[in-house]
């Protein structure tokens, strides 16, 4: 196992950037710690990448300040601020060798011959490709060519490695395998690691924690359980996989708890801290179906609409009396036996399980 690189800590305070008469980035405050992995992430055109391009020093901020380990990089050149990045595309150099597109970058440090065929060996080793040394990139899969890249960036140690959305074009079995490998790489190297995605299940396996864009600006930052259990937003709660939107009518606090009504039915949920709203939202997974209304917990009446076999789950889409559209992830194996198009059955949950928007 190689020796751990030194990580770096990266913070971005009120950085702006416009194109023109356009906002792309719009006052976005983070810190990044030593060693963390951050993933961004958003839909197309949210921002993620324009921010990822400004910290490389790509794109040059139009406003704001960025410190790397309390020094001031917001106006440092790209080749001098230290950084690895591993691009959409991968960017390899075709008429080289896998040893020569990983040595390239040692070579432009001016490292010693020995050092650079030391390095370039312990790197092959490291992505798992043992033997592939003297083979052009177009000898190579797509999984082998962004092992490359991935080794390139790593080779001269940097103390924050950058990923652009690195396994857009790979397929899904092979998508799979490479987060593996990153996640591996990033504990084993303890590199600081800022990665891009527009995948929601990718940022929540590889991150210590998510950075979640929506129009030029940051909706929320935090751990993958927190933005996903305790969204701040109805855009986190429905861009972070599905979940169920129930708009509430006299909303009252009472104590630990907050009751209202939706279509005339009373819910209650167990209030978070400075907690305030008037929709309460419901993932799927914590709903359960039942053939009479529950005195325990939360249940409203609806019919089922449609099922879908998922193999371990099911999901199932109901409509509630009032109209309202809600899906159920149920264990396949504990669904009950008869329910089916038409039933009519009672969606509950539990009252710590709602979230208040």
């Amino acid at each position: 196992m190689l020796a751990k690189t030194r990580a770096a800590e990266i913070d971005a305070q009120n950085v702006g950037k416009d194109f023109g008469s356009f906002t792309a980035l719009d006052d976005i405050s983070l810190t990044v710690g030593c060693g963390e992995f951050l993933t961004l992430l958003g839909p197309s055109g949210s921002g993620k990448t324009t921010f990822l391009m400004v910290l490389a020093g790509f794109e040059a901020a139009t406003r704001g300040r960025m410190t790397l380990d309390g020094r001031d990089v917001t106006h440092v050149p790209p080749e001098d601020r230290g950084f690895g990045m591993v691009f959409q595309g991968y960017a390899l150099f075709p008429h080289m060798s896998v040893a020569q597109n990983i040595a390239f970058p040692l070579k432009v440090q001016r490292r010693s011959a020995s050092d650079t065929k030391r390095r370039v060996a312990e790197m092959i080793e490291m992505v798992g490709l043992g033997g592939h040394g003297q083979k052009r990139p177009s000898a190579l899969s797509g999984g082998q060519q962004q092992r490359v890249a991935l080794a390139r960036a790593l080779a001269c140690e940097p103390s924050v490695l950058l990923l652009d959305e690195p396994f857009s074009a790979l397929d899904k079995n092979l998508r799979n395998q490479m987060q593996d490998e990153v996640r591996r790489l990033h504990q084993e190297t303890g590199t600081t690691f800022i990665f891009v995605t527009h995948d929601q299940s990718e940022a929540l396996a590889l991150s210590n924690k998510v950075a979640i864009f929506e129009q030029g600006k940051l909706q929320q930052i935090g751990t993958p359980r927190d933005v996903y259990e305790q969204p701040q937003n109805r855009f986190v709660a429905e861009f972070l996989g599905d979940i169920n939107i129930l708009p509430m009518s006299d909303v009252k606090s009472h104590g630990r708890f907050t009751e209202g009504l939706f279509e005339d039915q009373a819910l209650r949920i167990v209030r978070p801290a400075q907690s305030s709203g008037q929709t309460l939202a419901v993932r799927p997974e914590y709903m359960h179906l039942t053939n009479k209304q529950q005195s325990n917990g939360n249940s409203i009446a609806a019919t089922i609409t449609g099922l879908t076999y998922l193999g371990a789950e099911t999901r199932l889409d109901l409509t509630t009396r009032g109209g309202t559209h809600l899906i159920l992830s149920q264990v396949t194996a504990d669904l009950p036996q008869g329910f089916g198009p038409g039933s009519e059955v009672w969606a509950g949950w539990p009252e710590d399980k709602g979230i208040l928007l």
